[in-house]
Order: C-alpha cells, then sequence, then structure tokens
C-alpha cells in the first residue's frame, strides 16, 4: 500500500501545485490536445540544514520518502551555492508511474553569521503541530488496508508539505536574499513543492518528439520560457524549464508587525527528456541521474529580479 500512498500524495501535491503554477496546467493541456501522455519525471523540494533539534532539511524530507518506499539513488554538492542535494528512485517507478524525487538543502551554517541567525529565528517559531511526526510515519505505513486509508495517509501527508514557520519579517526575507536567494524562497515557502517535471520521454505524440519541439510549443503558448536548454544529447539528460511564476506572499511588517503581502517568486515548470548513455560495463542503459552543473543553473530560475547573491 506505500505505492498506492505515494500515488495519492504526488497527485494531491501536484494539484496544488498547476493551481499556483499555470504554465503547469498550459503543457498539459498541449500534451493531452494532442494525443499524447502526462507524466512527470521527477518533484524538486528545498529545504534548512541548521543546527535545531527538530525536523529541518533532507533529514526530515528524506525519512517521508523513504517511509513511501524510495531509496537514495545519488547526491550532489553544489560548494558555491553551499547547497547539498540526493535523488531518490522507487522500486516500482516504471509500473507505478512514480516520480524520482530530488531533495536539496542549504548548509545554513556556511553562510555568514548574521544571515544564519535571521534564518534560524525565523525557522524557531515554527509550529509544532504542522510537523509530521517522523517517529509514528512507520506505524501509520504499516496499518494501511484498504484504498480508503492509503488516501486519507496521503492527505495527512500532504500537509508536511507546507511551511511550518511563522511569516517570516520583510526585512529579514530581503536581507537573506541578498545572501542566498534559496533562503530567502524557503522563509517564505517552506517545504512546498519547488517544481514538477514533465518527461519528455513518456509524452508519446509525433507533435512533441523531443524536448526543442515541446518547448517550442510552450513558448508559441506564451509560455516563457528558460533561454536556453541545459545538456547536450551524449550526456544523457537534457532540461529546461519555464520562468518562475510570481505570488504575493505573507511576511510580517516590521514597523506595525502585522502581516502583509509582497510579490516573490514560487515556482517554475521544467521539461526533461533523458538519454541512453554506455555504463561501465559497456551496456547502454537510459540515464536516470542528474547533472550537477544543469541543476546548479537551474536552482537561479527561482531568483528574484535585482538580486545579487547566491
Amino acid at each position: 500500500m506505500r505505492t498506492r500512498i505515494a500515488q495519492h500524495l504526488w497527485a494531491k501535491l501536484w494539484e496544488d501545485y498547476r493551481r499556483r503554477v499555470s504554465y503547469a496546467q498550459v503543457y498539459e493541456q498541449m500534451i493531452r490536445q494532442a494525443g499524447g501522455t502526462v507524466a512527470n519525471d521527477h518533484i524538486a523540494f528545498r529545504s534548512l540544514r541548521l543546527g535545531l533539534s527538530g525536523n529541518t532539511g533532507i533529514s526530515y524530507l528524506g525519512r517521508i520518502a523513504e517511509a513511501l518506499g524510495y531509496i537514495v539513488a545519488g547526491e550532489y554538492t553544489f560548494a558555491e551555492q553551499q547547497l547539498y542535494a540526493r535523488y531518490y528512485r522507487h522500486p516500482e517507478q516504471e509500473r507505478a508511474s512514480l516520480p524520482k524525487l530530488f531533495l536539496s538543502e542549504l548548509a545554513v551554517d556556511n553562510l555568514p553569521e548574521a544571515t544564519a541567525q535571521l534564518i534560524t529565528q525565523t525557522v524557531r517559531s515554527k509550529d509544532s503541530s504542522s510537523l509530521l511526526n517522523l517517529q509514528c510515519l512507520e506505524s501509520w505505513m504499516n496499518s494501511v488496508n484498504t484504498e480508503s486509508e492509503a488516501e486519507a495517509i496521503a492527505s495527512q501527508l500532504q500537509a508536511a508539505f507546507r511551511r511550518p514557520w511563522a511569516a517570516p519579517q520583510r526585512s529579514v526575507v530581503e536581507a537573506v536574499n541578498r545572501i542566498s536567494q534559496y533562503g530567502a524562497w524557503v522563509l517564505l515557502h517552506g517545504y512546498a513543492v519547488n517544481h514538477f517535471t514533465g518527461y519528455v520521454n513518456r509524452q508519446n505524440t509525433p507533435c512533441y518528439l523531443d524536448i526543442e519541439h515541446t518547448a517550442c510549443g510552450l513558448a508559441k503558448q506564451g509560455v516563457p520560457m528558460k533561454a536556453n536548454i541545459e545538456g547536450s544529447r551524449g550526456s544523457g539528460l537534457r532540461q529546461t524549464a519555464t520562468q518562475a511564476v510570481t505570488e504575493l506572499v505573507s511576511v510580517r511588517d516590521d514597523t506595525s508587525g502585522k502581516l502583509i503581502q509582497i510579490p516573490w517568486t514560487y515556482a517554475y515548470y521544467e521539461i526533461a527528456e533523458r538519454f541512453h548513455v554506455e555504463g561501465a560495463s559497456g551496456e547502454h542503459a537510459l540515464f536516470e541521474g542528474f547533472l550537477g552543473s544543469q541543476a546548479q543553473h537551474l536552482f537561479e530560475m527561482t531568483r528574484k529580479d535585482g538580486q545579487v547573491g547566491k
């Protein structure tokens, strides 16, 4: 039943994400009108690694993934941005059409001390009731026997992919953003989906045979796209993305202490095409992992205009 829980969970998160990211709806409609299939290659989540007791970073998100049956399949370090990431695959990925997961975290303690303190103080305001009880997660999973129970557990898990701390102060977000746009993004959006990724290989339509035709099709639909496609066919993976949508987000006004709304980037929709590469044994197989240089460039897609830090 863990596979069914995962399927229900990703479906629920997809519905929330596609509501917020209209470009994903355009992609979905474009592919289906061409008689194709919409499938997601992977889902990406962001987080903060910091020296607080409680649930933070990949240690929190990863335990949820593992409880759903996912296993670690690779890891990546982005030293310049102070980021670390892991990707997870599910043993039933192909049969159950389960997306890979790309989990990343910002090493907060490696940032300038003043910035790290601002982030830590904000995260300390977390509401413990909004965090998933990881100690009970395994027993919850083992107790599921029916489809309705699987969907009910997925609904409970969905609540874990939100912001578990109070709305940050506006000045804090702006100060953190000058050093790390990634850090400011997580303070505002918490564990919300960073992006889903349309899987070109599964589109199954002659209208959009590759990533070039797919990106061109989206552009013709009026979707603002990244200027170039990351990666060559020989690399095993090619990726591009829409521009990030901007939302009104809640922050606390420094003078009045009241909640106000300001515009900030949320998420983009990514598309990916995978290719067969030669392995160590000489056999060719579909490349399943990620390429660090591509991921690093795509991290920048949520950069807020005028932001000059990482």
